[in-house]
């Protein structure tokens, strides 16, 4: 089975992640600033205590891993470049272990060139740069890392996330392009979960909803 650097574990869309992973029966390389918060067991998971911005705490994670995907995102207090500075040195470390696949999480205002967004997209972009359009240039910046990156990048936007049992379907499109507004955290996860092995999104931003 593949090993997975996952950086933001303890995330409500992260531990959902993990658990899917240890199920399927994936190594998991985990980087967690507090172990403590982190109630899992399993001899697949290894845990890393570190920050996403410690080069070196990124570089043990990355370390020994096929895949790497990265859903750490801003909180509260957070710096205001936290997902570019990370993102930079996820890649630096991926580049001195040799590893090529990352995908990355990212909200419906980061925009791609094949989405169409209608009213409720338009509404929402505005709406995220009035109220955190600190977060949506960090969202843009962390992207012009990765496009320069040389990686086999793929960023999953979502819409709003529900706290719903997932439906075991969902879309797979653009804004505005055979999307809706929401999905569940579960269904995302399934599906961030499948990017480690399918390729048919690299160098591209798809739009998961339900």
């Amino acid at each position: 089975m593949t090993t997975i650097a996952l950086f933001g574990a303890t995330g409500k869309t992260g531990r959902r992640v993990l658990d899917r992973a240890l199920r399927a029966g994936h190594d998991v390389r985990a980087l967690v600033r507090d172990p403590a918060n982190l109630d899992v067991a399993s001899p697949r998971l290894t845990v890393i205590g570190g920050d996403v911005l410690d080069p070196r705490a990124v570089a043990e994670t990355v370390a020994g891993a096929d895949a790497v995907l990265s859903l750490f995102g801003q909180v509260k207090g957070s710096p205001a470049t936290l997902q570019a500075d990370g993102t930079r040195n996820i890649v630096a470390a991926m580049r001195h272990s040799g590893v090529r696949r990352l995908v990355t999480l990212s909200g419906g205002g980061l925009r791609a060139p094949q989405d169409r967004p209608k009213l409720p997209d338009r509404i929402m972009r505005l709406l995220l740069k009035a109220l955190s359009g600190h977060v949506l240039a960090d969202a843009e910046q962390h992207l012009r890392v990765l496009q320069s990156s040389g990686l086999d990048w793929t960023v999953v936007r979502a819409p709003r996330l529900v706290e719903v049992p997932g439906r075991g379907r969902y879309r797979v499109g653009w804004a505005g392009v055979n999307a809706s507004t929401r999905i569940s955290r579960d269904d995302l996860a399934d599906f961030l979960l499948t990017q480690i092995e399918d390729r048919s999104f690299v160098h591209q931003l798809p739009f998961v909803s339900d």
